[in-house]
C-alpha cells in the first residue's frame, strides 16, 4: 500500500520552495531597485495624514519624526479619532509650536464605514497637497523619508507607493505573528508579473504607508470607495490596479519603522481582525492556504520523528534548509531580528491557530478593535 509521505512528495515541496525563493529574490531586487532614481527637480506639496485613536504611547514620537523632515513643502494633519486616552492632550501640546501641524477632531462614524476609513476620509478632505501620504500613528520616520519617497514616486511614474516599514517587535506575540504578512507578500506575490497582469489577487498594500497622487486617489473614490473594508490597504491597491493606474511596492525598512502592536494580546486581536478579511471572507481558499502552509513547513519535522516513512534525511534537510532561507532572507531585507527566523515553525503554527480564531470571530461578530465592535461578516465558500 502506498504511504502518504514519500521522497516524491518531499521533492515537490522542495520545488515549490525553490519557486518561492526565486520570487523572494526578485521582489527584493524590484523593491530596492525602485529607490534608485536621481533626486527629482520638482517638489510637489505633500500632505502627511495620520489617523490617531488611543495612541498616547506612540503619537508624540510619530508626529515629531514627521515634523523633522528635510522636505521643504509639506504639512502634517493628525485626526484625533475620538480617543479616550491622552492622545488629544499630547497633540495639543505639540501643535502650537509647529505651524506645519494641524489637528482635527474626528466626527462620529456615519453608517457602516469602518473607523479607520472614516478617519482617512476626513483627513483627505482637509489635505492641501498634490501628494497624499497616509501613515499610521505607530510609525516613526527618518528625516529624509518624504524627499526619498517623492523622488521614488516620480522616478517610477507611480500613482501609489506602498511598502513595509521595519517592524519593531518586543513581546512574544509580536515576534511570532507580526512578520508573517511581510513574509507572505514578499514570497507569494511576484511583483515583476503583478505589475504587468491585471489580476487583483496579484496585488497588496501596506496601510502603514501609502503615498498617492491626489488625482489617482480621487479617481478611485478614496477611502469612501472601500468604506466597509477591514483591509482597506489591499482594497485600495486593487482599485488602483483595476483602474489601470500604476502602483509600486518599495523597500522602506531604512526610512520608516512601525510597532504595529504594543503587546501579545494586541497582536492576536489584530491578526484575528485581518486574516479572514484578506481572503474576502472566502472560506475554502482561506482553509486551503493555511493548511498548505502547515504542510509545507511542518511536514519535514513530522517525517524526522516518523522514520517509517520513505523520505530520506538528506531531502528533509534540503527542504528544511530552504524553508529557513526563505524566512532568513525576508527578515534580513525588512530589518527584523534575524534570530527570529529560527522560529518560523512557531510563526506558521501560531498564525494557523489565530487564522481559525479569525474565521470564527469574523463570522460570529466577536471581533473588536480599539474599543469598537466589528459586525458579523457575510462569508462565502468560494
Amino acid at each position: 500500500m502506498d504511504i502518504p509521505f514519500t521522497e516524491n512528495h518531499i521533492l515537490h515541496l522542495i520545488i515549490f520552495q525553490v519557486v518561492l525563493l526565486f520570487i523572494l529574490l526578485d521582489n527584493i531586487r524590484v523593491t530596492r531597485g525602485a529607490r534608485r532614481h536621481p533626486q527629482a527637480s520638482a517638489e510637489p506639496m505633500v500632505s502627511v495624514l495620520v489617523p490617531a485613536r488611543n495612541e498616547q504611547r506612540s503619537i508624540a514620537r510619530c508626529v515629531q519624526s514627521l515634523l523633522e523632515q528635510d522636505y521643504p513643502k509639506y504639512e502634517v494633519i493628525v485626526l484625533d479619532d475620538q480617543s479616550s486616552d491622552g492622545t488629544r492632550a499630547i497633540l495639543e501640546h505639540l501643535s502650537p509650536s509647529n505651524p506645519r501641524l494641524r489637528l482635527l477632531d474626528g466626527k462620529p462614524i456615519p453608517g457602516e464605514i469602518s473607523g479607520k476609513n472614516w478617519a482617512c476620509v476626513q483627513l483627505s478632505r482637509q489635505a492641501k497637497g498634490d501628494l497624499l501620504l497616509f501613515t499610521d500613528a505607530d510609525t516613526t520616520h527618518r528625516e529624509d523619508m518624504i524627499s526619498s519617497v517623492v523622488t521614488t514616486l516620480m522616478g517610477e511614474n507611480a500613482d501609489l507607493l506602498t511598502g513595509f516599514p521595519r517592524q519593531e517587535v518586543q513581546s512574544w506575540g509580536e515576534r511570532i505573528l507580526v512578520p508573517f504578512f511581510s513574509w507572505v507578500i514578499l514570497c507569494f506575490i511576484p511583483l515583476s508579473l503583478a505589475y504587468r497582469l491585471n489580476l487583483s489577487f496579484l496585488s497588496s498594500g501596506v496601510g502603514q504607508f501609502m503615498l498617492f497622487r491626489r488625482e489617482a486617489y480621487q479617481a478611485i473614490g478614496g477611502h469612501e470607495s472601500v468604506s466597509a473594508s477591514i483591509v482597506e490597504d489591499i482594497s485600495l491597491v486593487r482599485r488602483i490596479k483595476s483602474s489601470k493606474q500604476r502602483w509600486r511596492m518599495i523597500h522602506l525598512a531604512d526610512l520608516t519603522a512601525c510597532r504595529m502592536y504594543q503587546d501579545s494580546r494586541e497582536a492576536i486581536d489584530g491578526f484575528t481582525k485581518n486574516l479572514f478579511a484578506v481572503f474576502d471572507y472566502r472560506l475554502i481558499p482561506f482553509l486551503f492556504a493555511f493548511l498548505w502552509l502547515l504542510v509545507l513547513f511542518w511536514e519535514p519535522f513530522f517525517l524526522l520523528v516518523n522514520r517509517e516513512y520513505a523520505a530520506q534525511p538528506g531531502m528533509i534537510a534540503v527542504c528544511t534548509g530552504l524553508a529557513f532561507l526563505l524566512w532568513f532572507l525576508t527578515y534580513l531585507d525588512l530589518g527584523i531580528p534575524l534570530w527570529l527566523a529560527f522560529l518560523y515553525p512557531l510563526t506558521i503554527l501560531a498564525t494557523v491557530i489565530v487564522a481559525g480564531r479569525s474565521a470564527i470571530y469574523s463570522i460570529r461578530g466577536y471581533s473588536t478593535w480599539k474599543g469598537r465592535g466589528i459586525p458579523p461578516v457575510k462569508w462565502r465558500w468560494f
